[in-house]
């Protein structure tokens, strides 16, 4: 098993490309040891002691290092743990959290919604799936929607999209100027 690795924008994550599914649906970060604990995978990438993010997408991990963190040996660390998983075909969740891999990370929003807004807001996460979330998937990380009120859209970037340096760019400039294009009842694009 050979397992390739690339950089994304932001330079303390790395993504890792098993070639091979991590998710058949959705995607599932951890961002502490205790929310770790849902998957052996994500806990021993944390057990390594500098690691402050694991993302797991369809068919890439996406790991951020701690800060100070020498990705130098941490890659190779990733690496192994990656294979040893792989190889022994383990489960990626541990049987009792194995129930929540399928709530999808976007249920949660921050705004009430109004049912007039129901068209626009299809049409909000059609460009969402389609447009943006293959390119934020490119760069090792995924969106959340988060609600859509007043000509607002809340969203939240995941994996290594959320503590990247340009993420306000994304967001402002790459995102927002979609979502207005293509739906002028979009005003304005905050992170939630």
């Amino acid at each position: 098993m050979f397992i390739e690795t690339e950089t994304t924008p932001n330079p303390a994550s790395l993504k890792f490309l098993p070639g091979r599914t991590v998710m058949t649906a959705g995607t599932r970060e951890f961002s502490s040891p205790e929310a770790a604990e849902a998957s052996p995978l994500a806990q021993a990438i944390f057990d390594t002691g500098e690691t402050i993010n694991v993302f797991f997408g369809s068919d890439f991990i996406t790991v951020t290092a701690a800060p100070g963190a020498d990705w130098g040996s941490l890659k190779s660390q990733v690496v192994a743990i990656l294979l040893d998983h792989f190889v022994s075909e383990a489960p990626l969740f541990n049987a009792a959290t194995a129930g929540d891999i399928s709530v999808p990370a976007d249920v949660e929003h921050v705004v009430e919604e109004s049912e007039e807004d129901a068209e626009i807001i299809a049409a909000i996460n059609e460009l969402l799936e389609t447009r943006v979330r293959p390119a934020v998937a490119g760069d090792g990380g995924d969106i959340a929607y988060r609600g859509f009120s007043d000509g607002v859209v809340y969203l939240t970037l995941q994996g290594a999209c959320a503590g990247c340096p340009s993420s306000t760019a994304t967001l402002k400039q790459g995102i927002e100027g979609l979502l207005k294009h293509y739906v002028p009842e979009v005003t304005e694009v905050r992170a939630a």
